[in-house]
């Protein structure tokens, strides 16, 4: 669990620096967004076939930061939709 834990803070630590751009994400919103990401990722990776979606695979990992960096424009641009209409 602590694993996990660590593993989507990573993954969504990763996915914030490969999005260009500054977001005003927090440190819990950046751990939801991995963790979330991690586990598209792997029901992705164990699809094609690469395993349990609890391993820990490179093209898990690489399609969960991939999944976490779509999370975060997603939540980028809900964000920026909430301050407009302030």
């Amino acid at each position: 669990m602590i694993g996990f834990l660590v593993a989507g803070l990573i993954i969504g630590a990763l996915a914030r620096l490969f999005k260009p751009g500054k977001q005003n994400l927090g440190l819990l919103a950046t751990l939801g967004l991995g963790l979330v990401g991690s586990l598209i990722g792997g029901l992705i990776a164990s699809a094609l076939g690469t395993g349990s979606i609890w391993e820990l695979n490179v093209l898990g990992f690489v399609l969960a930061v991939v999944a976490a960096v779509l999370l975060v424009g997603v939540a980028e641009a809900v964000a920026g939709k909430d301050k407009s209409r302030v």
